[in-house]
């Protein structure tokens, strides 16, 4: 589920929305039926899902749709069904049904297989011919302008599954052993902490707080964390209050996205679900609902009851607008924490 505040693509026809859909979503769709929703002239929210198998009821995953894109304060649609016609019209009129229950109106219904595309709206042969029209999305000004505008659209799913995947080249027996030091560095500072710091609480806080904010720093400058400080700092985010500290710096800018994802993509195994929970919130709160969908899946396949994860993974599925949590915390200046509420002060 992509909103799509980004760079404004313009769309005259329907080849241009199938070119645009791609860059919508993050990826070229396969197998997928996407709703596009529309306020005016503007799209405002892309959504797409898997064909129903044949023989399985599209009814479900059509409601679905239907009650993601009824959250987006559309005032009109566009269905797109990509793959053969056996899969792809039952699915369209599943999802035209639902969409119609909670009254949006669906300006057009198409399939799209093999560079040609089909309305279900439109009989006219002489804009709708019985074989399809053809379409090159490559000598298409959308897919230029997308480009030029530095929008990104994967050749698949799987694609994007990569890149939150572990990275290719990565020594893991080096990152093992700096696991190792991490943990032992953790057992020096709670050794340390003074008693008043029941199980060193404050004291494991504060190192988080620091590393996450010496990560950022040495990211913005253009540094590559070195496998300690990746270690070091995964090892304090299964620490609550350091993850959410992490959280709260983390917004929907693109330094966020890069930064959480390389951190994700060189973290062992069983120190996952934080980054990953980072990277996917960053990602939607840039209208990236297909990057976050993918790191969440991550994070999840490690630790199902992994409760950030399960509430990210909720907002996505209801298609939660990114804009309701404008306000959010967010850094101006490096070191600079930001809040729209000051919190009341506790007494001492």
């Amino acid at each position: 589920m992509n909103a799509t505040d980004r760079p404004r693509l313009t769309v005259r026809s329907p080849a241009d929305l199938i070119t645009a859909v791609p860059y919508l979503i993050g990826f070229h769709p396969v197998d997928s039926i996407v709703v596009v929703a529309m306020r005016g002239r503007r799209i405002v929210f892309a959504a797409r899902a898997d064909l129903p198998e044949s023989g399985t009821d599209p009814a479900l995953p059509a409601r679905h749709l239907g009650d993601v894109i009824g959250r987006q304060d559309a005032e009109s649609t566009t269905v797109i069904g990509f793959g053969p016609p056996e899969r792809v019209t039952p699915a369209v009129d599943a999802v035209r049904s639902a969409l119609d229950d909670i009254g949006l109106p669906v300006l057009d219904a198409l399939r799209v297989t093999d560079r040609r595309y089909w309305s279900y709206l439109c009989e006219a042969p002489d804009c709708c011919p019985p074989d399809g029209t053809p379409y090159d999305p490559e000598a298409s000004q959308v897919a230029a302008a997308a480009v030029y505008a530095g929008q990104v659209a994967l050749p698949d799913r799987a694609a994007l599954t990569a890149q939150v995947a572990p990275a290719e080249g990565v020594d893991r027996v080096a990152l093992r052993q700096a696991g190792d030091r991490a943990e032992q560095r953790l057992l020096g500072l709670l050794e340390a902490a003074p008693a008043t710091d029941e199980f060193g609480e404050r004291a494991i806080r504060r190192a988080g707080v620091a590393a996450v904010r010496q990560a950022q720093r040495r990211h913005r400058r253009g540094d590559r964390l070195t496998d300690d400080e990746v270690a070091w700092l995964t090892l304090l985010l299964t620490h609550l209050p350091v993850r959410d500290h992490a959280w709260e710096r983390t917004d929907g800018r693109e330094e966020d996205i890069a930064f959480w994802s390389e951190v994700l993509r060189r973290t062992e195994e069983e120190l996952v679900p934080a980054p990953a929970c980072l990277l996917a919130f960053a990602a939607w709160r840039a209208g990236q609902g297909a990057l976050a969908a993918v790191a969440l899946e991550r994070a999840l396949t490690l630790r199902p009851d992994y409760t950030l994860a399960q509430i990210l993974d909720d907002l996505l599925r209801r298609g939660v607008p990114p804009s309701d949590l404008d306000g959010w915390p967010a850094v101006t200046e490096p070191g600079v924490l930001r809040r729209r509420r000051r919190r009341p002060r506790r007494p001492r």
